[in-house]
């Protein structure tokens, strides 16, 4: 089940096409990664789904109904670009925002004691918000928008303006708010979080979806048929021993121990074929395919699409 169905989403802007025809689908309880280069039409799908601009033409689906304002108070939405009251208190401000989500005084005053002591921020509650650096805003900023529990989470760049200790910590809570059910879009420029935290991605470029699907199977389909051994034996005698099957492209000699890569060639070779090859020479003790990374795979598709389009 997909708790979010985008479905042929355009947007013009006059003269501008943010996006082309767009449709995305987020499965229920996932962390799936919208990923773009800068102007990609990202934002503004992001904007579509909350409701804060409209498609010219497409249709989104939350839950299976038609996206609506009913659907408001279920979305919880962390915009990059930050926006707090600058003059008004921290405590002030949170209570304020969580009341905009429905939520009543006094449970609103009940979550915001909880996250302010987890956070240990008890002390910022009376602090006017330009007091604090832009860390510590994004911290409240994090608060109000998960503190009503909503069942879709939007967040874009939510580690812009985090030393890696608290963008570690925040890290670890959109991972608990996920194992607690709430599926979660997540928008960044860091493929390092993206492989680390996501379950399912969908890569927009010059306003069309060029690449969606569960992560793993991204990194499969875009593999080479390259393969790291770990082994323990003597590997010297396979030079003589190559066919057109396959070649090695990395191994020292010297060692009787080690990671040797090897490069299949004959496509009718499978990967149980290849391990039984090896097998020959020495002992196995770790056998994988050697797939891209998320970051190789932006800028190869990314790349591709470019220079088809140009």
């Amino acid at each position: 089940m997909n708790t979010l169905i985008a479905e042929n989403i355009v947007k013009k802007f006059s003269n501008h096409l943010a996006l082309d025809e767009v449709s995305i689908e987020v499965p229920k309880g996932s962390i799936y990664g919208l990923l773009g280069p800068n102007g990609a039409g990202k934002t503004t799908l992001i904007r579509i789904i909350n409701q804060i601009t409209a498609p010219d033409t497409g249709q989104v689906y939350f839950n299976g109904e038609k996206l609506s304002s009913k659907h408001i108070a279920q979305i919880g939405y962390l915009p990059e670009e930050r926006g707090l009251y600058k003059k008004m208190s921290v405590g002030e401000q949170s209570l304020y925002l969580c009341q905009l989500k429905g939520m009543s005084k006094k449970d609103a005053l009940t979550g915001l004691k909880y996250w302010f002591e987890k956070f240990e921020i008890q002390a910022w509650w009376d602090k006017k918000v330009e007091e604090l650096s832009k860390g510590m805003q994004q911290k409240v900023q994090f608060i109000t928008t998960v503190l009503h529990k909503p069942e879709l989470l939007i967040f874009d760049e939510p580690f812009s303006g985090f030393d890696p200790i608290n963008a570690n910590t925040i890290k670890k809570e959109i991972q608990e708010l996920n194992r607690n059910g709430a599926t979660i879009i997540f928008s960044t420029h860091n493929m390092s979080s993206v492989e680390e935290l996501c379950s399912h991605i969908a890569l927009i470029n010059k306003s069309k979806k060029i690449l969606e699907g569960e992560i793993n199977m991204v990194r499969e389909q875009h593999s080479a048929p390259i393969y790291e051994l770990e082994y323990s034996g003597f590997f010297n005698k396979l030079e003589t021993t190559l066919t057109s099957d396959y070649k090695i492209l990395d191994l020292d000699e010297s060692k009787t121990g080690g990671i040797l890569t090897v490069e299949v060639l004959n496509d009718q070779m499978t990967s149980n074929d290849l391990l039984k090859k090896m097998m020959q020479h020495g002992t196995i003790s770790s056998f994988r395919k050697n797939l891209p990374s998320m970051n190789d795979i932006f800028i190869k598709v990314v790349g591709d699409t470019n220079s088809v389009t140009e």
